[in-house]
């Protein structure tokens, strides 16, 4: 399984394809070298270049589902299996993953069917989450009360 940063790296250079005219490589026939040079470029925007990104779990990350609160200091998972447990027929059994990176929550949709939206647009990649961010997970909703 690919290590966050190369995961981030990637979606990084996918948003970078999709944005220019000229078509240019998949991820996959990039050079492990090439690679390399994006995951630098996001471990070093994310404040910590040369290295790898150091799982930082800082503030924690408190959601609202309806009248009750749930706060986690760690990535967590959820869906009908999840860490995160959720009680809805709409959701995966593993449907979103939350991840801290250097203090920061990002949600990250794990391929289930009926996708993850964050304030009523789909997550495709990593996204980071702020105070008041809803996130729809099959007919679950969730806010950020803190991130």
């Amino acid at each position: 399984m690919a290590s966050l940063i190369e995961r981030l790296a990637q979606a990084a250079y996918d948003a970078h394809r999709a944005a220019l005219p000229r078509s240019l490589p998949e991820w996959e026939e990039l050079s492990k070298q090439e690679q390399k040079a994006w995951q630098a470029a996001v471990s070093a925007v994310a404040g910590q270049a040369g290295g790898t990104i150091a799982e930082s779990h800082g503030k924690p990350l408190v959601l609202q589902i309806g009248d009750q609160r749930h706060t986690f200091g760690t990535d967590f998972t959820v869906g009908r299996d999840g860490s995160l447990a959720i009680d809805d027929d709409f959701a995966s059994g593993q449907h979103a993953r939350f991840q801290t990176v250097r203090g920061l929550w990002y949600i990250e949709d794990l391929g289930s069917r009926n996708g993850t939206s964050l304030n009523g647009r789909r997550v495709l990649s990593f996204q980071l989450l702020k105070r008041r961010d809803k996130i729809t997970i099959g007919h679950t909703v969730m806010t950020v009360v803190s991130a």
